[in-house]
Order: structure tokens, then C-alpha cells, then sequence
């Protein structure tokens, strides 16, 4: 969320920023409100004061035996008690709608970030691997798992309905060895903590990662008011929700492999085929707690991570720049990662990985006190996949298809695998 204060000193800059990323300039309206936010705010402290200074008045004139003075006293007083509500339920009011409109203002992206509407505005940073050359022809994931007889489609709608998926058997195992490979990686060679979290979390959990209020129709809800988590961001970075860290202790880096879940209310008839677009979906999420001074050396350092796990499994990627108007709502800037799937003959999104500044730390209050000053500052944080599990499963299996229909293991998942090298039809 942003600060009222800085909107006030910058509306050029943030109606820049808006403009930035494709949306109408808000700068007056919101300073507008909060001008009469305060003005309700100094009425209110000045009925507060005037009624403090009178009731001492009313002890002065009694001490004097001035009994008109002192009714005089006592009626301004009484007067004041029955305004002074109206003026703090004003004051509550114009507080929560600034909160709220400022709640739904995205984040502003940083100067070198590429102007640009959509995907197609997205600049190429680098690639890496390179693409299967063949002699047989490539297929989707969804026709070598069915074909394979390890992914069922019909029968996972037949018990939940459209966009779920059931593996079976090797895949069931691929995925699994997929995912494991992905924490060792990033707990044993990239810092990074392992976190088995809650995949249910509270209103101020998801508003603090910047789900809510903006999202909440790409979110699933529980009957008791609580959310399933879209990603592990949510409830990682909520580790530090409402805490002051001493500056030493960071960077904190936090990974976790968790069930992710979203509505996709905005992807009717989209990628309806497959494991590309699911309500349910695996996935290793990355989050970084940083000060101020680190988290775009960290944005570098988390991107490079998350390519790691594509070089190792052999798979060739490109990493993109997104545009001001392509990316998410928290970010400051994000770097996506796209691998590259021959039964498409396209790129596909396998991880997103952003720096959203003190976005999120005000938000969630979170905060640290500054080594050198002793100041106590909002966090910065950064998220980013490290990769999604069912994309890297689509990956392989497009990109390490056979002749045969046989699906080879890369050499890096076959320590999970149980002496597995390829994945074949089901006997």
C-alpha cells in the first residue's frame, strides 16, 4: 500500500506511475479526501481541546463563586460531549474510505521498468538451454500423459468438475521427485529456510500480500471465512506480519512447496485443455524479507535461483523484463520466466519473480530497525516461484519425449526416482 504522506509531497508521481501502467490518474481525489480527513481530524482534536480547557475553566469560576459562568461552562461542555461522537465517527469514516482507496492503488513501478500494455510489450533479459531437435514430431503434455495412461482428465472431472487433473502411477512420482528436487535445491544450496505453512489464512493474511480487496474473486473461500492460499507468498510472507526484526537478521529467505489454489475467474476458455491452467496446482514459492538497500540485488539474486532448477532439468527459457501494463499488482518490477514447450511450439510462464519494495510491508506493518540509525523502517519483500511443479511436469514431458512415447527422466530428478529412467505406458 502506499503512503497518503508521499502521494501529498509527489501526485505528479503517481499519477505518472498510473499512467505507467495503464490506469487513470487518482492524485487529487485522493488527496481531496484526505484533506477532509484532516480537517475532521483537527476538528475533532479541537473540540477535544476546548472541552479539556473548559472543564478546568468550570473549577476556576466555581472557586470564584461565579455560578453563571460556571453553568455557562457546564452547558458548553455538555454541548461539546454530544458533538465530539459525530466528529470521531466522521473521523473513522473518512479514515476507512482512504484506507480502502488507497488499498486499491497498484504499486509504483520503478523508472527502468518498460512501458507497454500488455504481453506482447515484454523485453527479452537473456535465454538459456536450448530447444530439442528431433526427428518425430512433438506432442502436448495432455496427449503423452493420457496416451502414457498416468494423466486422467475424466475422471478427476467426474469428481471435481473442470481444471483438475489426476496423475497416476510414474507421473504421480515425476511430479513428486520434481518438487522435492526444487527444495533441495534452493534449502541446501540457496539459503533458503524450508516452511511447511497453513494453506487456509485470514483476511488480514491475504490483504497484507495484496489479495485482497482487488482479488477476491480469483480466490476460493472456506465456510468459515477463511481463504485457501493462491500461492505460498501469502502465508510466508506473513511470517513477519506485525513484527519489528533487528537489521542483522536479514535477509530472510523462506521456500515452501504447498497445493496453491485459484478460481481463474478471469480465464473462461482459456488453456481448457491440460494442466496449464488449474484450480489446483503444485507449486516451490521463494520469499525474501530484505531492507531497503537490498532487495534489488535480491530481485537479481532470486530470479537466478529459479533458473537454476530449468538449467539443471535440461530445458531451455527465456527470462522477460514485464512491462509496466503486464505486471502484478504488488510489484515494483518483475522478471517472468518462460520455458519453452515444443507440443506447443511457444514459451509458457514457469515462474514470476518480483520486488514489490515496501508494498507489502506496510500492509502487514512489518518492520525493522535500521542498524545505522536505530529508525524503524518497513520491510521490503520479494516473491517469486521457484518454479510451479506442474509446469516444469509439462515441461519435461514435452521436452524429453520419445520416439516411442516414452518420456526420458533427466538426470537430475533420477535420484528421486527410484531407479526410474523413463516413463512409460502403464502395463
Amino acid at each position: 500500500m502506499l503512503d497518503i504522506k508521499w502521494i501529498r509531497d509527489n501526485p505528479a508521481a503517481l499519477d505518472a506511475a498510473l499512467r505507467k501502467r495503464n490506469a487513470e490518474p487518482q492524485a487529487q481525489a485522493l488527496i481531496a479526501l484526505d484533506e477532509r480527513r484532516r480537517a475532521v481530524v483537527q476538528k475533532a482534536q479541537d473540540m477535544q481541546s476546548r472541552r479539556n480547557t473548559a472543564s478546568k475553566e468550570i473549577g476556576a469560576a466555581m472557586a470564584q463563586k461565579n455560578a453563571e459562568l460556571a453553568e455557562k461552562l457546564k452547558a458548553e461542555v455538555g454541548e461539546l460531549k454530544t458533538l465530539l461522537p459525530a466528529a470521531e465517527d466522521e473521523e473513522r469514516q473518512l479514515t476507512a474510505e482512504l484506507n480502502e482507496a488507497l488499498s486499491r492503488l497498484p504499486n509504483i513501478p520503478f523508472d527502468e521498468v518498460p512501458e507497454g500494455k500488455d504481453e506482447n510489450d515484454n523485453v527479452l533479459k537473456r535465454t538459456a538451454g536450448d530447444k530439442p531437435t528431433w526427428t518425430h514430431a512433438p506432442r502436448e503434455h495432455f496427449e503423452i500423459g493420457e496416451s502414457l495412461g498416468w494423466m486422467d482428465f475424466e475422471a478427476a472431472a467426474k469428481i471435481a468438475g473442470s481444471r483438475f487433473t489426476i496423475l497416476k502411477g510414474q507421473l504421480a512420482r515425476l511430479e513428486r521427485a520434481l518438487g522435492q528436487f526444487m527444495l533441495d535445491t534452493h534449502t541446501q544450496e540457496h539459503g533458503y529456510l524450508e516452511v511447511q505453512p497453513p494453506l487456509m489464512v485470514r483476511d488480514d493474511a491475504a490483504f497484507g500480500t495484496n489479495q485482497l480487496p482487488k482479488f477476491a474473486e480469483d480466490l476460493f473461500r472456506t465456510t468459515d471465512g477463511r481463504w485457501l492460499i493462491p500461492t505460498a507468498e501469502v502465508p510466508l510472507t506473513n511470517l513477519v506480519r506485525e513484527e519489528i526484526l533487528e537489521h542483522d537478521k536479514l535477509p530472510l529467505r523462506f521456500t515452501a512447496l504447498t497445493p496453491c489454489f485459484r478460481s481463474e475467474a478471469g480465464a473462461a476458455g482459456r488453456d481448457t485443455r491440460g494442466m496449464l491452467r488449474q484450480h489446483q496446482f503444485m507449486k516451490v514459492e521463494l520469499v525474501s524479507i530484505t531492507d531497503a538497500e537490498s532487495s534489488v540485488a535480491e530481485h537479481e539474486r532470486m530470479t537466478e535461483c529459479a533458473e537454476t532448477v530449468l538449467k539443471r532439468l535440461g530445458l531451455h527459457f527465456r527470462t522477460m523484463t514485464l512491462c509496466a501494463g503486464d505486471m502484478g499488482f504488488g510489484a515494483r518490477k518483475t522478471y517472468d520466466i518462460e520455458v519453452w514447450l515444443p507440443g506447443q511450439n511457444t514459451y509458457r510462464e514457469i515462474s514470476s519473480c518480483s520486488v514489490c519494495g515496501d508494498f507489502q510491508g506496510r500492509r502487514m506493518n512489518a518492520r525493522y530497525r535500521d542498524k545505522a540509525d536505530r529508525s524503524i523502517k518497513f520491510v521490503h519483500t520479494l516473491n517469486g516461484s521457484g518454479t510451479a511443479v506442474g509446469r516444469a511436469l509439462i515441461a519435461v514431458l514435452e521436452n524429453y519425449l520419445n520416439e516411442d512415447g516414452s518420456v526420458t527422466v533427466p538426470d537430475v530428478l533420477l535420484p528421486y526416482m527410484g531407479g526410474l529412467t523413463k516413463i512409460e505406458k502403464a502395463g
